[in-house]
C-alpha cells in the first residue's frame, strides 16, 4: 500500500512579504489576466516558478523554464525561500464557503512514493492530455522540484490519521495562517516529531491513494523519475525523485467537496436540430428561464432534484443535463432508459463507468451527435470547461460558444468505484473545491 515520507520543505521566509501576495492556485486554472495579477502582487510571487510568462524572443537557452530555475536558485541564496531543518509532515486546513455554508477541509502534505498505476497503490480517475504533461516535465527538469502538490484521497472511515494529526497540533498556533483573495482561510502546522510521523506512516501503509486532482503532475513525476533513474545508473537506494509531493485528504473528511464542471460547446451547425436528435434516447423539456431558472444556482438545484441526487449516500436515480443555446432558451435533457446503458455505451467499461453523467454526455451526446471525440477534445478547440455557471450564459450569449451544458457533480462514491476498478473517467469529470494553494511548501528533488 501507500508509502509516505516526511521531507524538508522549502517555504517562504516570513520576512519576504505577506503570504497571500506570494501564493497562487494551481497552474491549470490560471489564465493570462490572473497571471499578470500574480506577477504584480509581489516580485517574489510563486507564479514566476510555477507558471512563468512566455515571451516572443524565448529560445532553448532562455524561456519560462530556465527563468523559473534562475528565480528558484536566486531566491534560495537570498533566503527568500528557506529549507526546514527537520523532515516534516504539514497539516493543512482550508476554510471556505459553499452556498453560504462555512466548511473546513483537513489534509496533510507529505512525500508519496511513486507507483505505476498498474501496481494498484496510487489510482487515477481521469484521462490526461499529452501537452500538459510535456509542459510540466520541462519545468521539473529545469528546477528539480515540486512547486505544487498532487491532491490525493485515502479511505479512513474511522479517521485515525486525521485524529492523530489534529491531536498533535491541538493547542499550537499554526506555523502559517492567512486569508487569500477569494476570502478562503489557510492554516498549516509543521509536524516534525519522529514518533508521530512513524505512526502516520504505519497507518497510511494500510491505504491506497486515489488521485483527486493533479493527474498530469503525477504522471509527469513518474516520467521524471524514470529519466533520473536512467541518468543516475550508478545510484543506489531511494532518491528524492522516487517520491512526489501530495496533499492527502481523507475521503470521510466532512469538508471534502466536489462541484460540477459545466461544458461549453462550439461549432454546432444547428442547435435546434441537435436537440431534436437527442429525443430518441432522451426526453427534452423546455424550462422557464425568466420565471424560474435564470440563475446557475437555480439550475443546479433543479438538476439535483430531477436526478434524485443524494450526495451523502453517493446515489443518483436519473441522468439529467440542462442545455442552454442562447436567447434565454433552456432545455432539461433526461436519459429515458438507463437499463439499456450497457448496450448503448462503449464496450470494455464497467457498469459504474457507464452510469457516470460525464460518460453518458461524452458518448451519447458529444461524440454521437456532434462528432467531438478524443482528438477533438484534445485539441481544445471545441470544448471549454467551467465551474462558473454565469460564464456559460455569457459565452453563449456573446457568440463565443453555440451552447452550454449544465451538469450535476460527480459523486465521491462514483469516483472511488471507477478508480478502484482501474478505469479512468472522461476529462474534467470532477472539480474538487477549493483548489490547493501553490507556494505553501516546495519539495526539492
Amino acid at each position: 500500500m501507500a508509502t509516505i515520507v516526511p521531507f524538508q520543505g522549502i517555504r517562504f521566509n516570513e520576512q519576504t512579504d505577506a503570504l497571500n501576495k506570494l501564493v497562487t492556485p494551481p497552474y491549470d486554472v490560471i489564465d493570462e489576466e490572473s497571471q499578470d495579477a500574480f506577477y504584480q502582487s509581489s516580485p517574489y510571487n510563486i507564479i514566476r516558478l510555477e507558471y512563468g510568462k512566455k515571451y516572443s524572443n524565448d529560445s532553448q537557452s532562455s524561456n519560462r523554464y530556465t527563468r523559473a530555475a534562475e528565480f528558484f536558485g536566486k531566491w534560495r541564496k537570498q533566503n527568500v525561500l528557506v529549507k526546514d531543518e527537520e523532515p516534516s509532515l504539514y497539516l493543512y486546513q482550508q476554510e471556505f464557503e459553499v452556498n453560504s455554508e462555512k466548511i473546513v477541509r483537513t489534509g496533510f502534505v507529505c512525500g508519496v512514493k511513486l507507483e505505476p498505476y498498474e501496481n494498484g497503490v496510487v489510482l487515477p480517475h481521469e484521462e490526461t492530455m499529452p501537452k500538459h504533461k510535456a509542459d510540466r516535465l520541462e519545468l521539473m527538469r529545469a528546477c528539480k522540484a515540486n512547486f505544487s502538490p498532487v491532491f490525493g484521497l485515502f479511505t479512513d472511515r474511522e479517521r485515525l490519521v486525521d485524529k492523530l494529526l489534529l491531536e498533535t497540533a491541538q493547542g499550537c498556533q499554526p506555523d502559517v495562517e492567512f486569508t487569500d483573495g477569494d476570502n478562503q482561510a489557510h492554516r498549516m502546522w509543521v509536524i516534525s516529531d519522529p514518533v508521530t510521523i512513524a505512526k502516520i506512516q504505519d497507518l497510511m501503509g494500510e491505504h491506497k491513494v486515489f488521485i483527486a486532482d493533479g493527474h498530469h503532475r503525477y504522471e509527469t513525476a513518474l516520467a521524471y523519475r524514470d529519466e533520473r533513474r536512467n541518468s543516475d545508473a550508478n545510484a543506489t537506494g531511494i532518491k528524492p525523485y522516487d517520491y512526489v509531493m501530495m496533499t492527502l485528504v481523507n475521503l470521510y473528511d466532512p469538508g471534502l467537496t466536489i462541484l460540477p464542471t459545466h461544458r461549453l460547446v462550439k461549432q454546432v451547425d444547428n442547435t435546434e436540430r441537435f436537440l431534436s436528435q437527442l429525443e430518441g434516447q432522451f426526453s427534452v423539456e423546455n424550462i422557464d428561464f425568466d420565471q424560474h431558472y435564470g440563475s446557475p444556482g437555480k439550475i443546479e438545484s433543479l438538476l439535483k432534484d430531477r436526478a434524485c441526487l443524494d450526495e451523502s449516500e453517493g446515489t443518483k436515480q436519473r441522468h439529467v443535463f440542462v442545455v442552454y443555446n442562447g436567447q434565454h432558451c433552456l432545455r432539461l435533457v433526461t436519459l429515458k432508459d438507463d437499463q439499456k446503458l450497457q448496450a448503448m455505451m462503449p464496450a470494455g467499461h464497467s457498469d459504474a463507468w457507464h452510469r457516470l453523467d460525464v460518460s453518458i454526455l461524452q458518448n451519447l451526446v458529444l461524440e454521437k451527435y456532434l462528432g467531438i471525440g478524443r482528438e477533438e477534445r484534445a485539441s481544445g478547440e471545441y470544448l471549454k470547461y467551467t465551474r462558473d455557471g454565469n460564464e456559460v450564459f455569457r459565452d453563449v450569449d456573446n457568440g463565443n460558444f453555440d451552447l452550454g451544458i449544465f451538469m450535476n457533480p460527480t459523486l465521491m462514491e462514483e469516483v472511488i468505484q471507477v478508480a478502484s476498478g482501474g478505469e479512468k473517467m472522461p476529462q474534467k469529470s470532477t472539480f474538487f473545491f477549493p483548489k490547493l494553494i501553490t507556494g505553501l511548501v516546495i519539495n526539492e528533488l
